[in-house]
């Protein structure tokens, strides 16, 4: 996990005599995970905090498989937020939990399982060292990589042990692996069929009989763990496969998808993009259904999906170009526009895997899908009747041979001079934009969507030269 365990409070027992005390009893990972989920649900609570769009499909499913104590394999395409959801489950670990000092595999004091702690456990008796391990460090994740070997896994005979004059028989050679280092807690592997075939053979042990093997050790250690893994489609990667033997070891196989309706896709946008610019609702709409669109058009591999990714790198870049605009022009907002996404389009190019009939075409297909978004979301926020006066009037101001340049690099306020005083522009806003307080960069982007949606619908003209575009008269 990326954020640093607190410290531990000082009133919790520092040596095993003090933790009997308090009435301690050992609980199972997956007992503790079952608890703590039965408490949310009781009370109402969000069950995995910061996922969107899998509160009706994924959350309930996943929700079952851990109640019933089940490892569990999520199954999707790239960017449908699997890591997430897993990383999110540390969260129903319990806040601390006390470990034998110097464990390096957990052990819980009353019941230890690694050779060492066992010993210490007769040496000291009641006077057994404790400390306290912070949820945040119970989570273990491993990348499957090709390279990944058993050693990284499971463990190792440790030579320098050996030559500290320990004998090869002894089991406190062993260096532990990932795996057992997570113990009583929740180990996490990524891209499972990229693990070769031989290494998925180690994980049979720990998924079902929850022991490991270490070479020609007979070690016998009882891990407590709960073990999910993420996997693409294998008809898409074709990089290999999860065994059956492995597959049937896991509980519950579970695919995730894609936000299902537009304000999830939205909301999902706002919560990961890092924006440091005013992106206005309108074009977070846009975004929105630009990547809607980039998923289901048939030009589009589809067994590879389009991650969430390229929405939110489509979003971060149409705020940096209102950084760029507002540093070029001297403006004090920074506010996105709609003329901004054709110079972004080309940026998205490496986030989509095309047909192979598309090969050539591949930046001339995303401007059109773009071109596509931005008629849907200008229609279903400015097509009803109410806006047909305003638009109208628009239209007439063109008709009367004014013309509107726009463009990446022209300011705000060069932009509102051309157009000058306009009969419901402040209708415009409070349409496009609600609850958000105007300013010129605000009303600049809501009056280029406008004519950038009648020039798609055809009521107006527009001529494009490298950045820069003037709308006209038809």
């Amino acid at each position: 996990m990326t954020s640093l365990a607190p410290a531990v409070p000082a009133h919790l027992p520092a040596d095993l005599a003090a933790l009997r005390a308090t009435g301690y009893e050992a609980r199972s990972v997956k007992a503790e995970i079952k608890d703590n989920l039965l408490a949310r649900l009781r009370a109402g609570q969000p069950t995995f905090p910061g996922i969107v769009g899998f509160e009706d499909t994924v959350g309930p499913q996943l929700e079952r498989a851990l109640l019933a104590g089940h490892d569990v394999v999520l199954l999707g395409e790239r960017g449908q937020g699997k890591t997430r959801l897993i990383r999110s489950l540390s969260g129903l670990l319990d806040d601390w939990i006390p470990v034998v000092e110097g464990c390096e595999i957990n052990d819980d004091p009353t019941q230890p399982i690694c050779a060492r702690c066992r010993r210490l456990g007769i040496e000291l008796g009641e006077l057994l060292p404790v400390t306290w391990r912070h949820r945040t460090e119970r989570f273990g994740e491993k990348l499957a990589t090709p390279d990944t070997s058993v050693g990284d896994l499971v463990g190792d005979v440790d030579p320098v042990k050996v030559a500290e004059g320990r004998s090869l028989g002894d089991s406190e050679t062993i260096h532990y692996g990932l795996v057992p280092r997570t113990n009583r807690g929740i180990f996490a592997i990524n891209e499972l069929p990229d693990l070769a075939e031989r290494i998925q053979v180690a994980l049979l042990n720990v998924l079902e009989e929850r022991d490991i093997q270490v070479r020609g050790y007979q070690l016998r250690l009882p891990l407590d763990l709960l073990v999910v893994a993420s996997a693409n489609p294998e008809d898409y990667t074709n990089r290999g496969r999860i065994i059956t033997p492995l597959k049937d070891r896991f509980g519950a196989e579970i695919r995730t998808h894609y936000p299902v309706s537009l304000e999830a896709e939205t909301e999902l946008i706002r919560q990961e993009a890092s924006i440091e610019a005013v992106v206005p609702r309108h074009l977070l709409d846009v975004v929105a259904r630009f990547t809607r669109e980039v998923r289901e058009s048939p030009a589009v591999d589809q067994r590879s999906g389009v991650s969430a990714r390229f929405a939110i790198a489509c979003v971060e870049a149409l705020a940096g170009a209102a950084m760029r605009r507002a540093a070029m022009s001297g403006e004090t907002d920074a506010v996105a526009r709609i003329g901004d996404l054709a110079g972004v389009v080309p940026t998205l190019r490496g986030k989509v895997e095309f047909d192979v009939s598309e090969e050539g075409q591949e930046e001339q297909t995303l401007q059109l899908l773009a071109r596509r978004a931005t008629a849907d979301a200008w229609r279903a926020a400015l097509g009803d009747t109410e806006m047909r006066p305003i638009l109208t009037t628009f239209v007439a101001w063109f008709d009367d041979g004014n013309s509107l340049i726009a463009g990446d690099s022209v300011p705000a306020a060069t932009l509102l001079a051309e157009l000058g005083p306009l009969d419901g522009l402040g209708r415009l806003l409070s349409t496009l934009e609600p609850g958000m307080a105007e300013s010129p960069g605000l009303a600049a982007a809501s009056i280029e969507f406008a004519v950038e949606g009648l020039w798609l619908t055809r009521r107006i003209d527009k001529d494009s030269i490298g950045g820069v575009s003037r709308y006209g008269s038809s």
